[in-house]
């Protein structure tokens, strides 16, 4: 599915660094939340997305 969701995303025109895989259990609660918000930042830089919002 991994696979098949970035080639949606390049066929969009979408930015692949929008799109990242983490394997995290359920018992790292603390990890889940060091991912989450690295990822947060790292999009935030990217700046806004150019895919258009319908109308």
């Amino acid at each position: 599915m991994f696979k098949l969701t970035q080639e949606l995303i390049g066929i969009l025109g979408i930015d692949q660094r929008r799109l990242r895989l983490e394997w995290v259990s359920s018992a790292e609660g603390g990890r889940f939340a060091e991912v989450a918000t690295e990822f947060t930042e790292q999009i935030k830089a990217l700046g806004p997305s150019t895919l258009k919002q319908a109308a």
